[in-house]
């Protein structure tokens, strides 16, 4: 299929346009979306770079008519999906994802959607948390839920699992961003707490296609979009190599606010350095109680009387 075929600004050829674009290898992922909302169209984007008329076109490869072709298929199989799908062109985008520069171009959601919309803080660690580590985070995740925000985690094992558990055991609203498609659970051992989400009123939300296996080079990927959603981001135990390291370097670059607790900065350098101001961006203090974290992101609600050790 010839890109020729697609049309300027209609609904599906435009997801299309999308799909085959993130399938090139060529393509930089991260600045897809921004490229193809400065052109206004994603079909624009896929022509030009097939007839070699944008700058790019020395760094990118036109992409072949099969990879146009799968496209095209892999958008049709949505509608058999009991998937929410929406592009970057789309109203219904959410409104915090639009506020960063290496935003997914697609966003899957699986349960409440309206959720992406409601003010969320992410709660992210290690998967080899310790059991301290797990109550920390649950305790967060109660106290902070109780205040009106969102608890928005990655579904991984470790603190990522005992925030999501603790919000649902409590009532309060959670959302896991997969590292995934909609239709695969990473890891499988959390199968029945994705399920759990869904059908307690929370969301399972992806940038990726759906059937998207566990790859590593997309587990950044998802943190970026993690901390596009919240407004927040606490680490409650991470190493230097870890996933939620990464994630509160991307809030800083995206200007949002993060927190490290005062015990994960007493562990490691990387923590320290992020305290001391490693790198431009709001700030990233280190918290010893909860009334830190509420008071910076809603000034003028009470806060119990909790202490993190």
């Amino acid at each position: 299929m010839s890109p020729n075929f697609l049309r300027l600004g209609e609904h599906t050829d435009e997801r299309v346009a999308l799909v085959a674009l993130l399938s090139e290898k060529s393509m930089p992922k991260a600045h897809l979306a921004a490229m193809v909302e400065q052109l206004g169209s994603a079909v624009t984007l896929l022509q030009s770079i097939y007839h070699g008329t944008v700058d790019q076109q020395p760094l990118l490869d036109p992409v072949p008519s099969e990879v146009i072709e799968r496209a095209a298929a892999e958008v049709a199989s949505w509608a058999q999906m009991p998937y929410r799908v929406v592009s970057v062109f789309d109203e219904a985008y959410p409104s915090s994802l639009r506020d960063i520069h290496d935003r997914p171009p697609l966003i899957f959601t699986e349960g409440d959607a309206s959720l992406l919309e409601r003010t969320g803080v992410a709660i992210v660690g290690t998967r080899t948390a310790t059991d301290l580590g797990k109550r920390r985070a649950a305790k967060l995740a109660r106290d902070i839920g109780k205040h009106g925000f969102v608890i928005v985690s990655g579904l991984a094992e470790g603190i990522d699992t005992a925030a999501h558990t603790a919000a649902l055991d409590a009532d309060i609203p959670t959302v896991a961003v997969l590292g995934t498609g909609l239709t695969r659970t990473y890891p499988k051992g959390n199968a029945t707490l994705a399920r759990r989400i869904v059908e307690s009123g929370g969301a399972l939300v992806s940038q990726f296609l759906p059937k998207t296996s566990p790859i590593a080079a997309n587990f950044p990927q998802r943190n970026i979009t993690m901390s596009g959603l919240a407004v927040a981001t606490i680490v409650v135990e991470a190493s230097h190599t870890s996933g939620a390291r990464m994630q509160a370097r991307a809030a800083l670059r995206h200007g949002r606010s993060v927190f490290l607790l005062r015990s994960l900065v007493e562990q490691h350098e990387w923590a320290r350095l992020l305290v001391q101001g490693e790198q431009p961006g709001p700030g990233a203090p280190a918290i010893e109680s909860i009334d830190d974290v509420v008071r910076n992101l809603q000034p003028s609600v009470p806060l119990p009387a909790f202490q993190f050790g």
